[in-house]
């Protein structure tokens, strides 16, 4: 028992150590914020990364908790960019100003689209093969960059969050986008849900007609359906070229869901 303890003390250390910039402890430093990053063990040549947006109240090197996650990303050849949203006017952990209607003091894609540009620049990534996703406000920040600007990232992977009310009159295109969320999530509803600030979360389904109608699919009802593992699967294909919409649903909670990260790199690859 000793032995595993301290087994998982050293596995924790090993990934807490990545919690920086590279070889150095502290975060990676541009106008305008910061961000983490962790590198795989073997890069691959054509170096893909993976943006990930932590939640309300999170940071970015608090997703490095989420060791699965991390290790099945770096275990996939690819690096693991994590940006650090903004200090919380109230509590501890930051957040990101993404609803239209309520901007923050930072143009929060203008910020995402540097620390991917630094990271390529720095770490000898590809740009092109960089996938932005994020889990609960992390993605709703997702879906809205890819709403208005298509062309940062090759693709979207929003976890547990979508628009927001008033949902977006339409979006530009076209875009790739893989959207996962838990059939008993209570914190972000597939229904949304008013909060006491007067903001009020979207429907996922309502997003989903927009993004339909963005993308011009040719179809509501999807082109295929399927399970995989804990997974229930729909997929529009049939959609503008160069874009495509995909629902995963499970039947878990508010959470970033076991096998996430092997099911959106799995698409992501076929996109490259």
């Amino acid at each position: 028992m000793i032995l595993r303890c301290l087994a998982l003390i050293a596995a924790l250390a090993a990934t807490s150590a990545q919690a920086g910039c590279g070889d150095a402890p502290e975060p990676c430093s541009i106008a305008g914020g910061t961000y983490h990053i962790t590198l795989p063990d073997t890069a691959r040549p054509d170096g893909p990364a993976v943006v990930f947006l932590h939640g309300w109240g999170g940071t970015g090197a608090d997703m490095l908790r989420m060791t699965a996650m991390v290790a099945a990303i770096r275990g996939r050849g690819h690096a693991l960019i994590l940006p650090d949203g903004l200090p919380r006017d109230r509590g501890r952990g930051q957040s990101w100003a993404f609803h239209p209607d309520r901007p923050g003091p930072r143009d929060e894609a203008a910020f995402l689209r540097a620390v991917a540009d630094d990271a390529a620049t720095r770490f000898g990534l590809n740009r092109d093969r960089m996938l932005l996703a994020g889990f609960s406000i992390g993605g709703s920040m997702t879906s809205y960059v890819a709403c208005n600007d298509p062309q940062a990232f090759a693709a979207y992977a929003p976890v547990a969050g979508a628009f927001w009310r008033p949902h977006p009159t339409g979006c530009a295109a076209p875009v790739q986008l893989f959207h996962t969320h838990g059939w008993t999530d209570r914190t972000v509803p597939l229904e949304g849900r008013q909060l006491g600030s007067g903001f009020a979360q979207g429907d996922v389904f309502a997003s989903l007609e927009i993004w339909r109608e963005a993308l011009r699919c040719r179809s509501p009802d999807p082109d295929r359906s399927s399970a995989d593992g804990p997974f229930w699967l729909r997929h529009w294909d049939r959609c503008a070229p160069g874009s495509s919409l995909h629902l995963a649903l499970h039947g878990g909670g508010h959470s970033v869901p076991k096998g996430w990260a092997d099911m959106a790199l799995d698409w992501f690859s076929t996109l490259n």
